[in-house]
């Protein structure tokens, strides 16, 4: 794959400059009057411009028909419904302009190619066009920015909620780590100034002396009960981060020095996920392509590739260095009861340093 996108680069810069080199030439004010364009020429451009229109067209429906399987997954949050009816709306509307105006750019270059006795006709100004033509994109803007304020208000404003758990979401090159508050629902201090208190195993630096972080717990695997809504408070160690959970909608920037936040309520389990059909089409696609990579990993003496199964996954959303791309940290959704099971089991703060 890799070769393939280098030699298309290639054609591409040589056609660029190929392109380039032949603008040079025709804005040389002796250049030969033999390569003005002429009715063969035009003609030839004109059927090449709609040949053209006809590709975009059968690629478009050729790309939905190969890859449209590889989007995103019915949302696992309680948001996930109204941030999607958001985008899919703003799809249909760029789709729909992008449509129409490519087509008739296209026929137009196509129907009046020039031709030696054929004269243009110039139209000086139309009110009742140009008032069409800006009315209507204002309106049709004006509507997508209003549901895109509604959306994001309901999305971001997180209300006082005495059942919601606090989840800190601590970022670094190049992995993630989680605190949950304890009992007392409420995350200790912490600050880079502790991360080398008890030898450098002071993960996400809580600070000691502070009595609300003793019952908090650090964690590298996510875990959350399904239906309890969960604010994250987010912190970054050194560059800025994002953490990014596709599958519920949720993306928020992690920035050093500050604290950001996102909430939102788990609405399926992992195990729930994975038995939609969806997901199990999703999931026997990916497998058949690593099964037909281990074979070929096989014949070269390595280790076949494992069958893939389905988990919510944190990734980091922002470039921050040469190992981003490794940046990620699972997330299992499961139910209350199997959420406390999983929760008594690990060491809080305080358990850590005696």
């Amino acid at each position: 794959m890799t070769i393939l996108l280098i030699f298309t680069i290639l054609i591409l810069i040589s056609i660029s400059m190929w392109q380039i080199s032949k603008m040079f030439e025709l804005s040389q004010t002796n250049r030969n009057t033999s390569e003005i364009a002429n009715d063969k020429d035009n003609d030839y451009q004109g059927k090449l411009m709609f040949a053209f229109l006809v590709f975009i067209y059968l690629l478009t429906l050729f790309s939905f028909y190969e890859w449209g399987d590889v989007l995103l997954p019915k949302a696992a949050s309680d948001h996930g419904d109204l941030y999607d009816s958001l985008m899919w709306s703003t799809f249909a509307v760029i789709f729909f302009v992008q449509t129409i105006t490519q087509a008739l750019l296209h026929y137009f270059a196509y129907k009046y190619r020039g031709e030696k006795n054929k004269k243009a006709f110039f139209l000086a100004d139309n009110d009742r066009l140009e008032a069409i033509w800006t009315i209507i994109p204002m309106i049709v803007l004006a509507g997508l920015i209003l549901f895109g304020l509604y959306t994001w208000t309901d999305i971001m404003t997180v209300e006082e909620n005495e059942d919601a758990m606090i989840v800190e979401l601590y970022a670094q090159q190049y992995n993630w780590k989680a605190r949950y508050a304890g009992n007392d629902g409420v995350l200790g201090d912490a600050n880079v100034r502790f991360l080398n208190d008890f030898d450098g195993k002071n993960l996400v630096g809580i600070d000691a002396s502070d009595p609300n972080g003793l019952d908090d717990v650090v964690v590298q695997e996510l875990h959350l009960p399904v239906g309890r809504e969960i604010i994250f408070k987010m912190r970054s160690q050194d560059v800025l981060h994002s953490a990014y959970m596709p599958h519920f909608r949720a993306q928020m920037n992690c920035v050093p020095g500050m604290i950001t936040e996102f909430a939102f309520t788990p609405i399926m389990t992992t195990e729930e996920m994975r038995q939609t059909p969806e997901m199990i089409a999703k999931v026997k696609k990916i497998n058949k392509i690593r099964a037909k990579n281990s074979e070929e990993l096989v014949s070269n003496g390595e280790e076949p590739l494992e069958p893939y199964i389905f988990d919510y996954i944190l990734l980091c959303n922002k470039i921050c260095g040469a190992s981003h791309y490794n940046m990620q940290m699972k997330i299992i959704v499961e139910t209350e009861n199997k959420f406390k099971k999983w929760m008594s089991n690990q060491q809080t703060f305080a358990q850590f340093i005696q």
